[in-house]
């Protein structure tokens, strides 16, 4: 094998000297057929585009610095060096399938170069699909920590318990990856003591803080309606159930406004510009008395809080503290994440809308359902990626086979987001073929 694309390790390095092989440079390419590592040209061109711009601006930031340009630089860097890496495989592909193809040549020699080339196209593949997810525009949330919202859907009871599932399943999964999660609601329905399948609670609305960076990225995949079916405990005739689960996932805001000091306020709650801000005269602030389990401290003090905002009437209301502070500070949080989650799904609304030519119509929403948990077969199944598997305790515990699903539905929203970018450049193509003619 080579340690570059064109250099041979001591084995490979042998057998060319001894025979007084040329350099693999000096073969006449041959026209390639294959379609390892293929790009559409597209987005190739979209490339190419943001890799010269990435030098222009790093040869300006030599002579004069600037933070908007190295920000630019920073952006750019990941296309520019993965397309570099990209046309230098090619290259190699394209002389060791000239090397293969060489009738003048030993038979030894040929399969030295298929060896390689097999390795270099395997290489190819994974550079082609490093450089379309880095063409890919940046979440703008995508390396906050989030906020992972549970209720109940249709199914009676039966979707209480199931929220419940899906609630430790999170957090199992959470466990096992090391991510650090907190509990900052977790509400059951009152007056109802029976428990389901697996010991579930009938669990009324829940929120799960996932505090790592970058949180929201690997997690906003899971948002929709979970379907479960199943036989409830409560069930005497073996029937199966179908019920649901609704799962929002929400950027987490940091405790403090940043982008102080000129920095991005995107995540500045309070700049007006920001997806976070919120004006003080549009929320309603009620408090009440705590109900439901608590002992001593219900029903004594007014702790529990309602925030209301008004012109959306998005209601947001916290009671797990006995502190009216605590409760105020996170409904506040709760209330910031879902504004600023609804005015970015209105931007992206509003964006398709003025593109729907172009740009892919398949946008999931709450209202879609997204995935199946079928008990009785053992099986999972992503309705997006189109994924099944089979394993379901451990989907539930959390284990390697929910990994699978969450990497599978991650690759389906890269490769939607490359179509969107590949109907962006053919419309902007023929725009431009139209405007010249």
């Amino acid at each position: 094998m080579f340690a570059a694309p064109w250099v041979c390790q001591s084995c490979s390095r042998a057998v060319f000297a001894r025979r007084g092989i040329p350099r693999l440079g000096q073969f006449k390419r041959l026209a390639s057929t294959s379609t390892a590592g293929s790009v559409p040209p597209a987005l190739l061109e979209r490339a190419k585009r943001i890799a010269a711009e990435h030098q222009q601006l790093k040869t300006a930031l030599e002579t004069t610095f600037d933070s908007k340009t190295a920000k630019r630089v920073g952006e750019t860097q990941g296309v520019a060096q993965t397309l570099s890496e990209w046309d230098e495989a090619q290259r190699a592909a394209d002389e060791l399938r000239s090397m293969a193809s060489a009738v003048d040549e030993d038979a030894e020699l040929r399969q030295l170069a298929r060896d390689e080339l097999d390795a270099t196209e395997t290489r190819l593949d994974g550079l082609a699909d490093r450089l379309s997810e880095s063409l890919v525009p940046k979440h703008p949330f995508g390396d906050m920590p989030c906020l992972l919202e549970l209720r109940p859907g249709p199914g009676g009871l039966e979707g209480r318990f199931f929220t419940d599932s899906l609630f430790r399943m999170y957090q199992n999964y959470c466990s096992r990856l090391g991510y650090r999660s907190r509990v900052v609601k977790y509400e059951t329905s009152e007056s109802i003591g029976d428990t389901g399948t697996s010991g579930e609670l009938a669990l009324q609305e829940a929120v799960l803080e996932i505090q790592n960076t970058g949180a929201y990225g690997l997690f906003r995949g899971e948002a929709g309606i979970h379907r479960v079916q199943r036989v409830p405990a409560t069930e005497s005739k073996g029937r199966t159930h179908t019920s649901a689960a609704a799962v929002w996932v929400l950027p987490s805001f940091p405790d403090s406004a940043v982008g102080s000091g000129g920095e991005d306020t995107a995540q500045n709650y309070d700049d007006p510009e920001s997806l976070f801000y919120i004006n003080p005269a549009d929320v309603r602030t009620e408090t009440m008395r705590a109900r439901g389990a608590g002992g001593q401290h219900v029903n004594k003090t007014e702790s529990a809080i309602r925030l209301t905002h008004i012109p959306t009437g998005t209601v947001v209301s916290m009671q797990d503290s006995r502190s009216q502070h605590s409760n105020r500070e996170t409904a506040w949080k709760i209330l910031r994440s879902r504004l600023a989650q609804r005015r970015r799904e209105e931007r992206e609304t509003e964006a398709r809308r003025l593109r729907d030519a172009v740009l892919s119509k398949s946008q999931v929403t709450r209202t879609d359902k997204i995935r199946t948990y079928n008990y009785s077969q053992d099986r999972v199944t992503d309705h997006r990626c189109g994924l099944d598997v089979h394993n379901l305790p451990d989907v539930m515990e959390g284990g390697e086979t929910l990994s699978r699903i969450i990497d599978a539905v991650r690759v389906w929203q890269r490769d939607r987001d490359v179509q969107a970018i590949l109907a962006e450049e053919e419309a902007e193509a023929t725009g431009d073929l139209k405007s010249k003619s």
